[in-house]
């Protein structure tokens, strides 16, 4: 059921007097989705991940308990993962591999390997 002019009219104004009242959040709104906070979360839960499983390999030669913490460390993040890749369902995953397959992955992840190529060239 489509909206009446006045509802629409309210809309719009509501619209409008949240954009002049906070711009910065209206921008951060509009141009978040949850795609892109699953993504980051995951992003980040890789990389402690991987922190986890370097703590386990060299903690395994210093103490029992300090690896068995390192392992909770990549078990939470393995949650953390599932939680978001459940989160995104199948819509988000088409979303992200066919983002992927148009290679626009850099701009999902942040750019974090230009940033690092352009470090590199820097010091070299």
């Amino acid at each position: 059921m489509p909206l009446s002019d006045d509802e629409q009219r309210i809309l719009l104004e509501i619209e409008k007097e949240f954009y002049d009242s906070d711009p910065k959040l209206a921008r951060e709104v509009g141009e978040t989705s949850l795609y892109k906070h699953s993504l980051r979360n995951i992003k980040w839960a890789v990389c402690i991940g991987v922190l986890g499983l370097v703590g386990v390999v060299a903690s395994l030669q210093i103490h029992f308990a300090a690896a068995f913490a390192a392992f909770l460390i990549m078990f939470v993040c393995t949650v953390v993962i599932e939680r978001n890749l459940r989160k995104m369902g199948k819509a988000g995953l088409r979303k992200v591999s066919g983002s992927v397959n148009s290679g626009q992955v850099r701009q999902n992840m942040g750019g974090l390997g230009e940033k690092l190529r352009n470090r590199l060239k820097r010091e070299g």
